[in-house]
């Protein structure tokens, strides 16, 4: 080969060399960049991580603080009593509920009503077939006259002596024997005359007849039964009647309640029966004295039942107004019965006060079921905890509930 093939084939072979080495260079340029951009995304990556671990951790701090304090809802009180009436429970009774007995022994002949039958006083009943008591005034009828006819001679006779006694024909001693034979016979004319009246009033009691108005609730007898007026036995009630006209309630009302009961007042009653309806009564009387039992007063309310609606034995509520104290309307509140505590020092109710709670103690007057009535220890402007946990003390750190949009805290 000549040294003219040997210089190009030299500088031919140095020529790829550098153009090999121009390719390798921006080779190692992109690995080198993206080694770098690799190594920036795992460190935002860890970054991230951390951070957010961090930030975990620091909201759990602050969920667990927060967790930490009780979340209670708040009531105000209310001023005055929440309630001028008691509600009390009680069964009517027809102003007038007898049994009717017969007053004479016989057969019932005939009756004339039936149970659910509205009466007059005076109306008939029954009848009764009383025909030993029927003879028996027949035969004192006959011995009265009798009796009569035998005073009538007696009197004759001392009129006669009386005459004879004056011209000295008879003795004195005779002529008193005539006189005394007569008041003798006028006394048997008055016995014999009390002993028909006696059988004339049994036999009136053949007929039965109401003894005032109101409607019959019950017959306990039937044609042909035998009627027992007690004579050797126990008698038997052939009716029962109830004036329904005007009804009575008796109610028991508690002790502390008791000054609602004022003769004359109005009370209203309300049945199941008439949802919506009500039926002005009126306190009548009361017993004046506490019941040592049940510590209650009994109280009687009339009402008018002129129209029949409410029946004898129905389950009424008694609504009675309490009169008004006008100490207690001005310094009392109303609060739920919820947001009481019952502890062993007396009974209690947590206030917020900042952000914890504190335990006041106070007196309640009347007591109206889901709500009380507080007389001591409560301001208007106080924040009452509602349905407080058992575990509030004094110093308990709390924090109120938002209240919801529209509603109450």
């Amino acid at each position: 080969m000549s040294k003219v093939e040997t210089d190009l084939d030299q500088t031919s072979q140095n020529s790829s060399e550098q153009a090999a080495e121009r390719e390798r260079q921006p080779l190692s340029r992109s690995l080198f960049v993206g080694l770098g951009v690799s190594a920036l995304v795992l460190g935002v990556i860890i970054y991230a991580g951390v951070h957010e671990r961090a930030v975990a951790a620091s909201n759990l701090g602050t969920v667990t603080e927060r967790a930490a304090i009780t979340t209670v809802n708040v009531v105000e009180p209310k001023s005055g009593a929440a309630l001028e009436e008691i509600v009390l429970p009680g069964n009517t009774q027809a102003f007038s509920d007898t049994p009717i007995y017969a007053r004479t022994n016989g057969y019932l002949k005939r009756w004339y009503v039936d149970i659910g039958a509205h009466v007059k006083q005076g109306e008939l009943l029954a009848e009764i077939e009383t025909p030993e008591i029927d003879q028996q005034l027949e035969q004192a009828r006959a011995d009265l006259k009798t009796a009569e006819a035998n005073e009538q001679l007696a009197q004759i006779t001392a009129t006669r002596w009386q005459n004879l006694l004056k011209t000295d024909s008879v003795s004195k001693q005779e002529t008193d024997q005539a006189v005394n034979d007569l008041s003798a016979k006028q006394a048997t004319v008055e016995s014999m005359t009390a002993n028909v009246h006696r059988l004339e009033q049994l036999q009136s009691f053949e007929k039965i007849y109401a003894p005032f108005s109101g409607v019959v609730t019950a017959r306990n007898t039937d044609v042909g039964a035998l009627i027992n007026a007690g004579a050797g036995g126990m008698p038997q009630e052939l009716f029962h009647m109830a004036a329904v006209n005007r009804l009575r309630v008796y109610v028991a009302v508690p002790e502390v309640d008791s000054e609602a009961a004022q003769n004359g007042a109005k009370a209203t009653l309300t049945l199941d029966e008439y949802p919506g309806e009500s039926f002005q009564g009126t306190i009548v009387r009361n017993s004046d004295a506490i019941d040592l039992n049940s510590r209650t007063l009994n109280v009687e309310v009339d009402i008018d039942n002129r129209d029949g609606r409410i029946r004898p034995g129905a389950y009424v509520f008694v609504h009675m107004k309490i009169p008004e104290k006008s100490k207690n309307a001005t310094a009392s509140h109303t609060i739920p019965a919820n947001t009481l505590l019952f502890r062993s020092e007396g009974l209690r109710v947590g206030v917020v006060r900042g952000d914890h709670a504190e335990l006041v103690p106070i007196t309640i007057g009347r007591d109206y079921g889901s709500t009380v009535e507080v007389i001591s220890g409560l301001k208007p402007t106080d924040q009452v905890i509602v349905n407080p946990p058992d575990s509030l003390t004094t110093g308990t750190p709390v924090r109120v509930n938002a209240p919801k949009a529209g509603g109450s805290r």
